[in-house]
This record gives C-alpha cells, structure tokens and sequence, in this order.
C-alpha cells in the first residue's frame, strides 16, 4: 500500500519542535521567516520516498560550496547565483534534519557531514569572492578572502569546541541557552549592545552572499568593482573582530562548566 502523506499540522510537531526553533544559536533567522514554511511541504513529500536523511545534507554541501564557485562567474549573474546557492544551501540545511526526525533515521555520520558543510560553505563563498576582486583588482585579494573563510571556519569550530570540551570532561549534555549569558553583568551589556546592530552576522555564508548581491547590484548602476572589495574586506574585519571576542564570551559564560 502506499504511504499516506503527512499532514503539515502532524510534520510540524515531529519536524520542527518549538524548543528547536526558538533556540537563537540552534536556528537561523531566515529559517524562522520563511525558510522553515517551505521546507516543511518538501518534507512533506520527500518523507514518502526512499530519499535519505544524508543525501540530503550532502545535497546542502553541493549548494554551499557550489555557491563559493558561482562567484566566479563576474558581474551581477555570478552573484545572483551564489546568493540562490547559498538559499539552496539553507533549504536542505532544514529539510534533511526533517526527514531524519519523520523518518528517525540519525547518524554520526549525518552530524559529522552537517558540520563539515557548514565549514566549506562559508569557507568556499570567502575564497571564491577574494578571487571575484582579485580578478580586477590585485592578486593580494585572494589573501583577504582565505583571511575571511579563516575567520569564520575559527568562528564556528570554537561554537562546536565547546560540545567536545563537555563531552570530554564529562558534562554530558550540550550548553543551555541560559549558559550563554556571560557571568559580568557590564560585560553582558556591551554584548548585547554589540548584538543589536546585527553587524556580526555578515559573518555568516548567508547574509556574506546577500552582501555580495547587493554590493553587485551597485557596481552594474555605478560602474567599477568597489563594492564587492568593500563587502569582503568589512567580513574579514569583522570575522577577526569576532574571533578573540567570541573566545571570551565563551570563557566568560557557564558553556564550559
């Protein structure tokens, strides 16, 4: 017989728990605007198939380090692309965890190439947009880019070290939400000072390709390729800005006791 499909009432309480997607370091902004609604009726349909859990996260791997490559198509088409590539990127970021749950088909394997796309994603776009300025611009370009993937690769394994630290010494269970708050109240203030300008999220392979679009779109009207130097220069400054504060904000909180 075949396979009824699911309601989307009856995915959305198996595939997406609430806890999940309220958490603000375990969901993207995006997939709680719009990216989890679409996702959800994929899901929908893929859950009757034999499709995998992890043919889908390899499937976000293609997207993310394809959206690195896109970059070096020049002008508006290539940026265009790699923005769409890295939308891709996020849409099977939400629907292979979905699947897994419906279907309750985990793996190490699974999480461990979850992870490393996240890596080569966000590494590949800052690779591939040094070497979309180094084109018209100098070579040292391509330097600024690996400066920025760099950044961000430190940026994201420090957040995952902390589950290795606790795993290894015994603490079991990954950090609360309420572990992240750093233990200095006027600390915590200029942290949250800092968070309400959002200028760290350039930071992240989503919102660096949406700058990448933009900063495209005003060359095709104002000519010259200044844009995109000022869009990969701003996520390198910004990502190594982050690295030693992220570092503190980690050693300053609970995450790690």
């Amino acid at each position: 017989m075949p396979v009824a499909t699911p309601t989307l009432a009856e995915l959305r309480e198996v595939c997406q728990p609430q806890a999940k997607i309220e958490s603000r370091n375990g969901e993207h902004w995006a997939g709680r605007l719009y990216m989890r609604r679409l996702s959800l009726r994929a899901t929908r349909h893929l859950v009757r198939t034999s499709v995998s859990p992890n043919t889908l996260t390899w499937a976000m791997v293609v997207a993310g380090v394809g959206a690195g490559a896109a970059l070096l198509i020049p002008g508006v088409a290539g940026a265009l692309l790699a923005a769409l590539l890295f939308q891709g990127f996020l849409f099977f970021d939400c629907v292979d965890g979905e699947v897994a749950r419906w279907k309750q088909q985990f793996s190490a394997v699974g999480v461990y190439v979850d992870r490393l796309g996240a890596y080569l994603a966000d590494a590949a776009l800052l690779v591939g947009a040094g070497f979309r300025v180094a084109e018209t611009a100098s070579v040292a370009w391509v330097s600024v880019g690996m400066a920025a993937a760099l950044g961000i690769v430190l940026l994201k394994a420090s957040t995952d070290l902390v589950d290795v630290a606790r795993t290894r010494s015994g603490l079991g269970t990954a950090a609360t939400e309420e572990s992240t708050e750093i233990r200095s109240t006027r600390v915590n203030s200029v942290r949250r000072l800092a968070a309400a300008f959002k200028i760290h999220r350039i930071a992240n392979g989503i919102e660096a390709s949406l700058l990448f679009l933009v900063a495209a779109l005003v060359e095709l009207g104002t000519g010259g390729h200044v844009p995109t130097q000022i869009a990969v220069a701003a996520v390198a400054v910004v990502a190594w800005l982050m690295v030693p504060a992220h570092l503190f904000s980690i050693l300053s909180s609970s995450r790690l006791r």
